[in-house]
């Protein structure tokens, strides 16, 4: 699996918001504490949004915030809502895109991989993360 920049960066931020669970977190903050662009910053945190991970305050003092507890939100909730299912190889993730897949000796293995990188990543959970910090 391959973490791109944009879900480093989403974790980054839902870390600083777990961090500071219970108040609104303007943009600026975020991407100054967390050292992420603003500019990706504002597309991370609509799709972050979308996936129902955080939520938006309009307003003079608004911002953002978690709309789950940090307990119930792991790093591949917030990897999968930025770059989608990703694998070591497309195969891993849908068998239909390679014509060797029902027969072939590494596919498997594959598979495998992603199963247990995928186990590993529900098992962080940004509560714990975030006493790490």
């Amino acid at each position: 699996m391959y973490v791109t920049r944009k879900a480093d960066y989403a974790i980054r931020c839902v870390l600083y918001l777990a961090k500071n669970t219970g108040r609104i977190t303007s943009v600026d903050e975020i991407s100054n504490a967390m050292y992420v662009p603003k500019s990706f910053l504002a597309k991370i945190l609509q799709r972050l949004m979308k996936a129902g991970i955080v939520s938006s305050t309009r307003g003079i003092k608004g911002g953002f915030q978690l709309s789950k507890d940090p307990k119930d939100i792991n790093l591949l909730e917030v990897i999968e809502a930025i770059q989608g299912i990703s694998a070591a190889n497309i195969c891993a993730i849908d068998k239909r895109m390679c014509r060797l897949s029902g027969r072939c000796v590494v596919h498997p293995i594959w598979v495998k991989i992603r199963e247990k990188v995928e186990q590993e990543l529900k098992k962080e959970n940004f509560a714990k993360l975030a006493k790490k910090q």
